[in-house]
C-alpha cells in the first residue's frame, strides 16, 4: 500500500509538538558544570613513586602517545658483602594527550599502580603541543583524582592507609612532644631564678 501524501510532513510536526512541550536539556555549560558519573576518564595522573620504568604502559599503548626516558643507578648493597643492584631511575614521563584516545589500557597493565583517572577535563590548550602533559604536570593531576570507593561499606582500610596514618600519628606525637619539651626548658631558668632574686630582696 503507498504511503499517504503527507504522512511524513504530519509525522514530523507531531513530533515538534510533543517536544515544544517538554522542558528543555541544554545544560548550561561552563557556567553550570556537569554532574560526571563516577569512574569519569577525564585525564591520566602520574604517581612518580610507584613507576618503576617496566615500559608496560608505553609498549601496550596503542596510539604510541607514551614517552618515558630513564637511566640506571647502582645501589650498593644493603649488608655487608652482599652485591650491588641496579635500578631504573625515571627521567621522563609524558602523555600526548592530541594523540591518546581514553581507552585506559596504561592504567589498566600497570602492575605497580602508577597511573590514575582523573575526572577532570576541562585542559583544552591554545597550542597542540602543549596537550602533551610532562611528569611534573602529570604528577599535579594526582591531586584530583578520587578515593576509590570500598567495596564494602564495613570493610576494614587498607593496610597501607592503616600504616600511613599510623606513621602520620606517631610523627605528631614526637612533633608535639618535643613542643612540650622545649616549652618546659624555657619556663625552667625563669624558676629556678625566682629563689635567688627573693633571697636578695
Amino acid at each position: 500500500m503507498p504511503p499517504i501524501p503527507g504522512s511524513g510532513l504530519a509525522k514530523g510536526l507531531a513530533v515538534t509538538l510533543r517536544t515544544m512541550t517538554k522542558k528543555t536539556v541544554t545544560e548550561q555549560y561552563p557556567d553550570v558544570q556537569p554532574e560526571l558519573p563516577p569512574r569519569t576518564r577525564g585525564v591520566i595522573g602520574l604517581f612518580e613513586e610507584n613507576c618503576t620504568v617496566c615500559m608496560l604502559c608505553a609498549r601496550e599503548c596503542p596510539d604510541w602517545c607514551i614517552y618515558i626516558d630513564s637511566h640506571k643507578e647502582t645501589v650498593p648493597a644493603a649488608a655487608p658483602g652482599g652485591r650491588e643492584r641496579s635500578r631504573n631511575v625515571l627521567d621522563r614521563f609524558a602523555i600526548d594527550f592530541s594523540l591518546c584516545m581514553y581507552c585506559g589500557i596504561c592504567i589498566e597493565v600497570c602492575p605497580f599502580d602508577a597511573l590514575f583517572w582523573s575526572p577532570e577535563f576541562e585542559y583544552s590548550e591554545t597550542d597542540i603541543r602543549d596537550l602533551t602533559h610532562e611528569r611534573d604536570k602529570l604528577r599535579e593531576w594526582m591531586w584530583t583524582v578520587p578515593a576509590p570507593p570500598a567495596l564494602d561499606p564495613g570493610a576494614e582500610e587498607p593496610k597501607e592507609l592503616a600504616a600511613a596514618r599510623k606513621t602520620a600519628d606517631k610523627l605528631a606525637a614526637q612533633r608535639e612532644a618535643a613542643e612540650q619539651e622545649a616549652a618546659e626548658r624555657e619556663a625552667a631558668p625563669r624558676d629556678t631564678a625566682r629563689p635567688e632574686q627573693e633571697g636578695r630582696e
